[in-house]
């Protein structure tokens, strides 16, 4: 009944107790809390959001959280709403033993912008403890003439509660000996004495029992009791004497086991085993017991375990001295625990942003963390700093807390993460430090271009190739990481507009691989640019630009065209040789030309047939046709000469050109145009009818000639507007294409020098005179409009040397040069 009496009390004492929270928010940012110990998980302590003037909501949004100072979180936070609930029972005397007040200390961390706020809460005690004593049945032996008034002291019962719900009296069974008299310690729970009334009798009555009960000062009180047995001794007259009444001692915190802490000594005036003394420590609280002992015979005192100046500061021993007849007497050691610089500083990380971006600003908070040294009085100041050269400063920001910021700016490319190593640091001494890492990634932003790995490409492509051929790639490199590095790549229009370059190549966008997507004729086009756009994936994406020029290499795909002789199938084209021509005679030369380039349209000269092997030779490097020997009259009037005009390709690509050559005994007689000689057997000797006949052909070979040139003109304009411009490809003075020419790019002939042919009148053989230089004006198409001319002194030396008209001048009869 009566603890069930006792239970609504205790309910209504917590109850009463959660209704005294307070909270304070000062300049520190502390709010303070009180509950109740014992109180069930999931109780209610506050609601924090209303406390820090936030939105119901707030705390969800900015990702609140609670940071234990020590390791263990005894609470937790409900975002939504905003309330602070117990986590789990919550045991004062475990948490915090004898010390009062018993505070919890622990962090609100707020994020976005990242806050923290120190929260202490007081946990009160109540009365779940009653008062214990460590021996059950305590032993005395008092002799029986003891003085009246003599006092015994007796164990202290320990009560964990504190405050009024610790130990708070003691009190004694009814008997004729002895009453109680309870006493206080400098540092300890209350210890009771007993004080002797009557004098013993050990015939009389040898033994006393008595029961000592220990009451605490809750609502409802608890009690704990112990049977104190008495034995009465015989008559020892004499008790010892201590040479002091309280021996003093400082002993360092760090001092080892078995240490001297100080040396009791007691007298006894008796004689024999009356006057032997034993040392032992009386009643005395757990923590004494298991720090210190005691020599029985020498009376040193001495560590038995470890001293810790922060959980005791002082010790009150009783030191008991007992003699031979059973007769003691007691004695004070007061023990002075000195601090020293035991402890290094403990740092607490509460809070870590990483990965941080590398664009962050100065000031920016990477982390909160706070210091503690538990040796406060020694320790000194604390100083905290980083080590290294890192772009990272430690700021204070109160009290014991400190934040970690942003003092430069980042480059995630240098440096892509720091471990960041955190020294605390006290003046001891000796001087303590304490080293945390901090490790923080460096995230990447969109701040590097894409680099390609040349200034410019060059990149060659063979004409004739198959559509869509691969011909390289660029490449750029873009110094940031993820969809920042993604590099994809286009091309770019040109300035002018002109949008044909789309024509001939593609670009891969995701590798840089560059296509050739048409067949390239090198006599349309031989080299070409565009610029290649490279751009990044980042969010404000970033490019750059790069040249490429593709320069087409010639293949040997065009046969040698003659340009003289005509080769138009339907007139002959003749020359005529006096016999009177010497060895070496110049007789005509073939001029051809090859559309290719380089060794391509490097061309060589051959006769292939003739009438007379002997005759004739060809000069392989120009086409000059020569005489081998004088001519003779038995040599065929009509020479036909099969002429073999080869490139220098590979496959070697050649034309063929036919030739007839008339030999006449004079330019006086008009050989203008010779069918057969098999039907030129009957001579016609009158003048007048040559003439007629001479006048009637040169006509018909005008007109003929004028058609030609027109048609030749046509089909050209027609060609070079598709594969030539006039400045790459025509000799300036002739407009002759310049690759035919020897002594002009790799051409192989020297520059022809043809001439007008004009009748005297008035002669009695019409006989034909050179006049002048004929020059040909082709009207080709220039793209700007102009053709470009040179003096003689750019031809070759064969062009210009004088020839004598009547021996190595020629006549083209059947030409389209009249």
């Amino acid at each position: 009944m009566a603890a069930a009496r006792r239970k609504p009390l205790q309910n209504r004492q917590v109850g009463s107790l959660l209704l005294l929270w307070c909270v304070s928010v000062g300049g520190a940012a502390t709010i303070r809390y009180s509950v109740a110990e014992e109180m069930e998980s999931g109780s209610f302590v506050a609601n924090v959001a209303k406390d820090l003037g936030l939105e119901v909501g707030k705390l969800a949004e900015r990702g609140a959280r609670l940071v234990a100072e020590g390791n263990k979180l005894h609470f937790r936070l409900h975002r939504k709403t905003g309330d602070l609930f117990v986590k789990e029972k919550l045991d004062r005397e475990a948490l915090c033993g004898k010390a009062d007040p018993c505070v919890l200390h622990f962090e609100i961390i707020l994020a976005e912008p990242l806050q923290s706020f120190r929260v202490e809460v007081r946990v009160f005690d109540i009365n779940d403890n009653a008062p214990v004593f460590l021996n059950k049945e305590p032993l005395l032996k008092i002799p029986e003439s003891t003085p009246l008034g003599s006092r015994f002291p007796l164990q202290s019962a320990q009560d964990l509660d504190v405050g009024l719900n610790g130990l708070q009296n003691y009190t004694l069974s009814a008997n004729a000996y002895f009453h109680l008299h309870t006493r206080f310690r400098s540092h300890g729970p209350k210890y009771a004495e007993l004080v002797l009334d009557n004098p013993l009798d050990r015939e009389e009555q040898p033994e006393v029992n008595l029961t000592i009960t220990a009451v605490d000062g809750g609502s409802p009180p608890k009690s704990g009791t112990a049977n104190i047995r008495v034995v009465v001794l015989d008559v020892n007259d004499h008790v010892p004497q201590f040479s002091r009444l309280v021996y003093r001692a400082q002993v360092p915190e760090n001092s080892d086991n078995g240490s001297l802490v100080v040396v009791v000594t007691a007298t006894d005036l008796d004689e024999g085993t009356n006057k032997q003394i034993t040392y032992s420590l009386a009643e005395n609280p757990e923590a004494v017991l298991q720090t210190f002992l005691v020599d029985s015979q020498t009376g040193e005192v001495l560590l038995r375990g470890p001293l810790d100046f922060e959980t005791i500061e002082t010790y009150d021993i009783d030191i008991q001295a007992t003699d031979g007849g059973g007769l003691s007497a007691h004695s004070k050691v007061l023990v002075e625990v000195v601090d020293v610089n035991d402890n290094p500083p403990e740092v607490t990380v509460s809070s870590v942003s990483s990965p941080l971006p590398e664009d962050s600003p100065l000031q920016t908070v990477v982390a909160l963390f706070s210091i503690r040294d538990r040796d406060v009085r020694v320790g000194g100041k604390i100083t905290c700093f980083l080590r290294g050269d890192l772009p990272f400063v430690v700021k204070h920001t109160f009290r014991n807390s400190y934040s970690l910021v942003t003092d430069r700016s980042l480059d995630r490319e240098v440096v892509s993460s720091y471990n960041i190593t955190l020294v605390a640091m006290d003046t001891g001494p000796p001087s303590l430090s304490t080293e945390t890492v901090i490790e923080v990634l460096i995230s990447d932003i969109n701040d590097n271009p894409p680099v390609f790995q040349e200034d410019s490409y060059i990149l060659t492509v063979r004409e004739n190739n198959s559509p869509a051929v691969f011909i390289g790639k660029v490449h750029a490199e873009d110094l940031d990481v993820g969809e920042n590095a993604h590099v994809t790549y286009s091309l770019l229009p040109p300035k002018s507009g002109d949008l044909s370059v789309f024509a001939y190549i593609s670009i891969n966008s995701d590798n840089g691989k560059l296509y050739a997507l048409r067949t390239m004729d090198y006599e349309a086009i031989q080299d070409f640019q565009f610029v290649v756009k490279a751009t990044d994936g980042g969010f404000l994406s970033l490019s750059s630009q790069v040249t490429v020029r593709v320069v087409v290499l010639d293949d040997n795909d065009n046969r040698p065209m003659i340009l003289y002789p005509l080769q138009n199938g339907s007139l002959p084209c003749n020359d005529l040789v006096p016999r009177s021509a010497e060895a070496g005679y110049l007789v005509t030369k073939v001029v051809a030309v090859d559309g290719d380039s380089g060794q391509n349209s490097w061309l060589s000269y051959h006769l292939l047939k003739a009438t007379d092997l002997g005759l004739f030779s060809v000069q392989r490097q120009n086409g000059e046709i020569r005489t081998l020997r004088q001519i003779s009259e038995r040599d065929p009037m009509m020479q036909k000469l099969i002429i073999l005009v080869q490139d220098h390709g590979q496959p070697a690509l050649s034309t063929t050109a036919s030739l007839n050559i008339l030999l006449v005994d004079g330019f006086s007689e008009p050989y203008l145009q010779f069918q057969d000689p098999s039907k030129h057997s009957r001579k016609v000797n009158p003048t007048t009818k040559y003439l007629v006949i001479s006048l009637a052909v040169l006509s018909f070979l005008f007109l003929v000639s004028v058609t030609v040139i027109f048609v030749i003109h046509l089909y050209q304009k027609i060609k070079h507007r598709d594969k030539f411009t006039i400045q790459e490809h025509f000799y300036d003075d002739c407009n002759f294409p310049n690759n035919l020419v020897q002594g002009r790019g790799n051409s192989s002939l020297p520059q022809p020098c043809p001439y007008d042919m004009c009748s005297a009148t008035g002669t009695g053989n019409s006989e034909f005179r050179f006049l002048k230089r004929f020059m040909p004006n082709f009207p080709f198409p220039h793209a700007t409009g102009e053709v470009k001319t040179e003096d003689d002194s750019s031809l070759p030396p064969d062009s210009n040397r004088n020839r004598p008209r009547g021996s190595e001048g020629h006549a083209r009869i059947g030409d389209d040069y009249m």
